[in-house]
């Protein structure tokens, strides 16, 4: 950590919040609704309006519905969303005519209640602002961290514009490329996959009836994912050199391939928003705590996007660590000391390298034009869709209601 032991702190706070993203917002929503005393302070690199011009959706699952809902947001975005009515995997040839279904899942976690929702991030993130707003909460944007530095009772925060805030707990929420984690001398383990994700909106003739779709193609996975209204949105693998080579082709060539994987079920296809690639790769922290500093959100963990699970590993973090820090607090304990912040680490370690580690391994399997392989999925995937019990275990892990301990808020309920 660097050394501002010379400087006097400009400001105080209990808590300040690096990151004004979905997992940064959704923990200082968390903290402040249930102890509304604490002074929160939200830091983001970002300008000013960067967050308005978001043009992709993200799932949210069941789980986090209800998390949401118990922060009074829900609500305000409910409109915006798309249920999931069904999802069905195909794995199959880039040029194959025909794709058949070899898995196909029910949309509903629990009767009534769909397993997930497609939210436009915008949507999201407005309504998250909207509440921060609400409960007094202040969101400094174009302030980046530029250097921190541990005392014994409280973390020295320097910001890019010269202030200091003296804090008692540090949230780093600034993403996959954390500067805030190399600061607090947390090391990673990272691996690149070659691979990057196209991510585009795509208008088309039919309506899609809420069907989610993945397509395991050679390349990598293929998904289209209901947005309302007869659109959708779209995560699609290639290897790196290949998806910089479709983002950067004009229109005609760009629609020719992607009507390839997509298909003509829906009819004719116009692609309604900008296409950008994303690298993509696994990147798990070796320590999500440190004595004033917690990781949440990508800072902590970074996976690939085959499960669709990204965002709401986010909310899980969000929401243990909110709950962590106000348990923390009401028992008069210091909610920066690493005794309490290693409740968190271990609530959401485990379930972080699981995640990890299942994606990772679905990525090496199904990225491949391997004939053998392909048997070999095509028949797992086939016998997991005559086991209903092993569907309904599916189906739980993606609404996020998984047996086991688990955040209150992620159950509907107050901290």
């Amino acid at each position: 950590m660097s050394d501002l032991s010379g400087k006097t702190p400009s400001e105080t706070a209990d808590i300040v919040i690096a990151g004004a993203g979905y997992v940064g917002l959704t923990t200082a929503v968390a903290i402040a609704d249930a102890a509304p005393h604490l002074k929160i302070v939200v830091v983001d690199a970002a300008p000013e309006g960067v967050w308005e011009k978001d043009g992709r959706a993200s799932a949210i699952a069941a789980a986090a519905v209800r998390m949401l809902e118990q922060m009074k947001i829900w609500h305000q975005i409910r409109d915006e969303s798309q249920p999931i009515t069904e999802m069905i995997v195909t794995d199959s040839k880039t040029g194959d005519a025909v794709r058949p279904v070899f898995l196909t899942f029910g949309g509903e976690a629990r009767p009534g209640e769909p397993f997930a929702h497609m939210m436009p991030n915008v949507a999201l993130n407005g309504a998250l602002r909207k509440r921060a707003a609400e409960l007094g909460i202040t969101i400094r944007q174009g302030v980046a961290v530029s250097a921190i530095d541990g005392q014994m009772a409280r973390m020295h925060v320097s910001l890019a514009n010269g202030e200091t805030i003296a804090a008692r707990l540090l949230v780093a929420c600034d993403g996959v490329k954390s500067a805030i984690r190399d600061m607090a001398g947390i090391r990673t383990l990272h691996w690149d996959y070659g691979q990057s994700g196209i991510v585009t909106t795509v208008g088309h003739e039919r309506p899609h009836h809420g069907r989610a779709e993945e397509h395991f193609l050679p390349s990598g996975p293929f998904a289209i994912l209901p947005l309302k209204g007869n659109r959708s949105s779209l995560v699609w693998t290639e290897p790196t050199r290949e998806a910089e080579r479709l983002v950067q082709s004009d229109d005609m060539v760009f629609e020719l391939e992607l009507e390839q994987r997509f298909g003509h079920k829906l009819g004719a296809l116009t692609v309604e928003g900008p296409r950008k690639a994303f690298p993509l790769g696994l990147t798990l922290a070796r320590d999500f705590v440190k004595p004033r500093v917690a990781l949440a959100g990508d800072a902590a963990h970074g996976i690939h996007p085959i499960a669709g699970q990204g965002l709401n590993l986010g909310f899980k973090d969000a929401a243990a660590l909110a709950e962590t820090i106000v348990d923390a607090e009401r028992r008069g304990l210091d909610i920066g000391a690493l005794d309490t912040l290693e409740t968190y680490q271990r609530w959401r370690r485990f379930d972080t390298l699981q995640m990890g580690v299942t994606t990772d391994v679905l990525n090496r399997l199904f990225s491949n034009d391997s004939t053998v392989l392909r048997m070999a999925r095509s028949f797992g995937l086939s016998m997991v869709d005559r086991a209903p019990a092993l569907k309904d275990f599916f189906i739980g892990q993606a609404a996020g209601l998984t047996k086991g301990p688990s955040p209150r808020l992620l159950r509907g309920e107050a901290i």
